[in-house]
């Protein structure tokens, strides 16, 4: 296989993904000087058009989403030069035929394809390529989630393209793994002596994930109702912060080391089942309240109708092996939150005896806790106890914290759309940040576990007002541990 791509073919060219975050992504290479001169991006949508006015359409995205400082006329210039369009419908041999002659034998020199399509799409878009004569040794293609809607639902489509592509040839697409936070979540691991020590259920007593979103529907209208937070959210994302959280230090950095040891702590997830889901999970609807000081309306008003889809889920896990034994993992995420983060608590345990007396002498002996902020705000916050300032003779202790804002710390860096960094190492051939088959597979087996728990257990959404953290039952899931939401 080629080490470099010298042709994106990307299909779904005129959809919203692409227009946000993908030729944003391309623009940003190109004007860092990481394409090639003669690169080539072929964009494919079911849409007639000619070349110009896709290219257009391009630079009225990137005025639209690149920050105004990035924005340069010659770099777009330089960007269109590179785009030609062609319009293929899946089902179209003739139009896959005329693709063919587009790209004009350039697949040799390696070709990347990503799928920015509905997976329905995804067979039946590679059975083209493979009768086009566009797939060989050095052709890698990414999918887009979601993989399936369920473990049966994934090995089809993942069957599907493994028929027509090697393992090492396919690029399975979390965007979260592109984001510099969750990849620093590696180096805070193991480029850091005093943590890992410490990262295990001797000392951490418990570890939060929360994804919250301000949004609701936003046009997702068709592909969400019947998806739901759990599958939407916590399959894929949430459960791949987790495994880099809980994952043993891989022998080297490299993709099989890396992904092996994610996909080990998947397949340590103990299922759920109709008994553990009322105690361990919590399903939630939105209804109508206010976000951000604007009023919004509740899920079936912007649907349209009833539906039984949560918008909001909370989980309590636990990995059964030895490092995580007996800690449990909750994980939260839904729309119409107060607010929009992404964030990880690794809550410790407090120390055994204190020698300051019952009360520190102050507020209280607290646990330390480390806070890792993944978005907006990037940052790694640990608090510890400090003596507060005086001449009593009893110690008086109270929390502080030691911040690291990774936005200050790197201040002269520009901060990278995901995308970025995925779309280089597709054309690398890199595979580290995207997600292998066996990983897909144990995160649906675990969350059929749950899906199949709800349906036995009859268990509906519960509602809650739009702009809140959850239904109330959310909260008595962590407190009934005595422990609390970090908000």
């Amino acid at each position: 296989m080629t080490e470099q791509s010298a042709t994106f073919l990307l299909f779904g060219a005129t959809g919203d993904l692409a227009r946000r975050m993908i030729f944003p992504s391309l623009y940003n290479l190109l004007s860092d000087r990481l394409l090639p001169d003669d690169f080539l991006i072929v964009a494919s949508g079911r849409t007639e058009m000619e070349d110009d006015a896709f290219r257009e359409q391009v630079c009225t995205s990137l005025r639209e989403f690149l920050p105004g400082d990035r924005y340069d006329a010659r770099t777009a210039e330089k960007l269109k030069a590179m785009i030609a369009y062609q319009p293929v419908d899946a089902g179209n041999a003739a139009q896959f035929a005329a693709l063919a002659e587009r790209i004009d034998g350039r697949a040799e020199r390696g070709l990347s394809v990503y799928l920015s399509t509905p997976p329905s799409l995804f067979a039946p878009t590679a059975q083209g390529l493979a009768a086009a004569g566009l797939i060989d040794g050095n052709t890698r293609i990414a999918m887009e989630k979601p993989i399936g809607k369920d473990l049966a639902s994934s090995k089809e489509v993942n069957d599907a393209i493994g028929a027509l592509f090697a393992e090492e040839q396919i690029f399975r697409v979390d965007h979260y793994l592109g984001k510099e936070t969750v990849q620093n979540l590696l180096a805070l691991r193991f480029g850091n002596v005093m943590f890992e020590p410490l990262w295990n259920a001797t000392a951490i007593d418990h570890v939060q994930i929360t994804v919250g979103e301000t949004v609701g529907l936003e046009g997702r209208v068709s592909y969400y109702d019947g998806v739901g937070a759990l599958r939407d959210m916590v399959q894929n994302h949430m459960l791949q912060i987790l495994s880099i959280i809980a994952m043993e230090p891989p022998a080297r950095m490299d993709p099989t080391a890396v992904r092996d040891e994610k996909v080990k702590v998947l397949r340590s997830l103990r299922p759920m089942n109709g008994e553990t889901v009322k105690t361990h999970s919590v399903r939630g609807q939105y209804t109508p309240g206010a976000v951000g000081g604007q009023i919004v309306t509740g899920y079936a008003d912007e649907l349209g109708h009833a539906s039984g889809t949560e918008t909001f889920v909370a989980l309590k896990a636990h990995i059964d092996n030895w490092r995580w034994q007996g800690v449990p993992f909750y994980l939260r995420t839904g729309k119409r939150m107060p607010a929009r983060q992404s964030e990880i608590q690794i809550q410790f345990k407090p120390v055994r005896h204190s020698i300051f007396g019952r009360n520190g002498g102050g507020s209280g002996l607290e646990p330390n806790t480390l806070i890792i902020r993944l978005q907006p705000e990037e940052y790694i916050r640990l608090t510890i106890m400090s003596k507060r300032p005086g001449l009593e003779r009893q110690v008086h202790l109270e929390e502080v914290s030691l911040d690291v804002s990774l936005t200050a710390a790197f201040a002269g860096q520009r901060r990278r759309i995901a995308y970025e960094r995925l779309i280089l190492d597709l054309l690398a051939g890199d595979p580290t940040l995207f997600v292998r088959r066996d990983e897909v597979e144990a995160q649906w087996t675990w969350i059929d576990s749950i899906i199949d728990g709800w349906q036995e257990a009859n268990m509906k959404p519960a509602s809650y007002a739009s702009g809140n953290w959850g239904p109330s039952s959310a909260i008595a899931l962590i407190e009934r541990d005595g422990a609390s939401w970090h908000d």
